[in-house]
């Protein structure tokens, strides 16, 4: 096992005129488990082809434990890859196809026994062993699959490009949990492709969020929740996504519309006037019979009861908005307070949203 690292990897499938995957300089770090979210057609596949030696990049280079792979094929890598659908021998038996890539390199009968049976427990494959695996529906032939990439305990990585596609919703939990179990017991490096960010979430101790070919954030679950570094890392990530609008600085000061409803605080020093686009989560919104800094004059005017929760639309000056609030909690206030918000300048955060000074709030 060894960290993974991308020195200026990029790649095009045209000759050059589009990038797939934008040139980038990353590490994956040993042991740690990751995942790779974000939309279709972001480059994540590409990106997890690369890594494991299925494409060779267009440019940069590939380095294993600091040994240049970037030309090797993926049998010299060492790295097992889990697809989005089944790949196995069909008319083998599961036993003999989790068995496959330990006898192919020669290890001990009883080692391998073992691993097939490990591997057979964790993911509730046990009664199935001695079933051709043709005769396994879809989403038990993709577990078995997921198993013949994890029974091996050398692997410098395992590389799944979301695997649980074909997995009916009550079996994903259960199988995500027992992706971190075995995460755990073996230590191998996991890069977890997905475009759920609640498999993202739930799974990994580190997201790495792509966009368009470019990596736009990483960090873990919580960080890229409460702050943001990207406005898409703000639509993509949450149930609902972030509310945006746009404003303006002027003078230190946010207004939406003819609204004030803040004042700036830049990442960096002082905010310079021009257009921002503020943002804040439905969770971070809350609604109240009077004014509150930072926040704006608002109306109800609907609302989504989701049982343990509400979502409450309202409509501002600058446009509609999501608060999740409790049952009950909305009432028929005029207000909105925004408890956490955040400021965008293409696309990057560069600000925060505070009280206006000598508001009481």
């Amino acid at each position: 096992m060894a960290d993974i690292t991308l020195e200026g990897v990029g790649h095009s499938y045209d000759g050059g005129r589009t990038h797939a995957l934008n040139p980038m300089t990353w590490t994956w770090s040993d042991g740690r488990a990751y995942a790779l979210l974000g939309p279709s057609g972001c480059g994540k596949t590409t990106l997890l082809n690369i890594i494991s030696g299925l494409i060779t990049p267009s440019q940069g280079r590939v380095l294993l434990g600091g040994r240049d792979v970037t030309g090797l094929p993926p049998v010299a890598r060492n790295i097992a890859q889990v697809f989005q659908f089944p790949v196995l021998y069909e008319e083998m038996s599961v036993y003999d196809n989790l068995a496959f890539p330990l006898r192919n390199r020669k290890y001990p009968k009883a080692e391998v026994d073992e691993r097939v049976r490990k591997v057979a427990r964790l993911l509730g494959l046990e009664e199935h062993l001695r079933r051709r695996s043709r005769r396994l529906d879809p989403g038990r032939q993709q577990i078995v699959s997921l198993g013949r990439g994890l029974v091996r305990s050398e692997v410098a990585a395992v590389l799944l490009d979301e695997p649980l596609t074909v997995i009916g919703p009550a079996l994903k939990w259960t199988l995500r949990s027992k992706l971190k179990e075995i995460h755990r017991d073996t230590g191998h490096t996991l890069i977890y492709v997905t475009h759920d960010q609640t498999e993202a979430l739930t799974f990994a101790d580190e997201v790495v969020v792509l966009k368009d070919g470019a990596i736009v954030q990483s960090g873990e679950p919580a960080e890229l929740f409460l702050s943001p570094a990207h406005e898409f890392v703000g639509h993509f990530i949450g149930s609902p996504g972030m509310n945006v609008l746009d404003a303006a600085v002027e003078r230190g000061i946010v207004r939406v519309g003819s609204a004030l409803v803040g004042r700036a605080v830049g990442d960096d020093g002082a905010l310079p006037d021009g257009p921002v686009r503020l943002g804040v989560r439905p969770e971070f919104v809350r609604i109240s019979p009077f004014p509150r800094s930072p926040g704006l004059r608002a109306g109800v005017t609907g609302v989504d009861r989701m049982g343990s929760y509400h979502l409450v639309h309202a409509r501002a000056a600058g446009g509609d908005l999501v608060a999740k609030t409790d049952p009950g909690e909305h009432g028929t206030a005029e207000h909105l307070h925004f408890e956490r918000a955040y400021l965008f300048r293409d696309q990057i955060r560069c600000g925060t949203l505070a009280a206006l000074e000598g508001s009481g709030a």
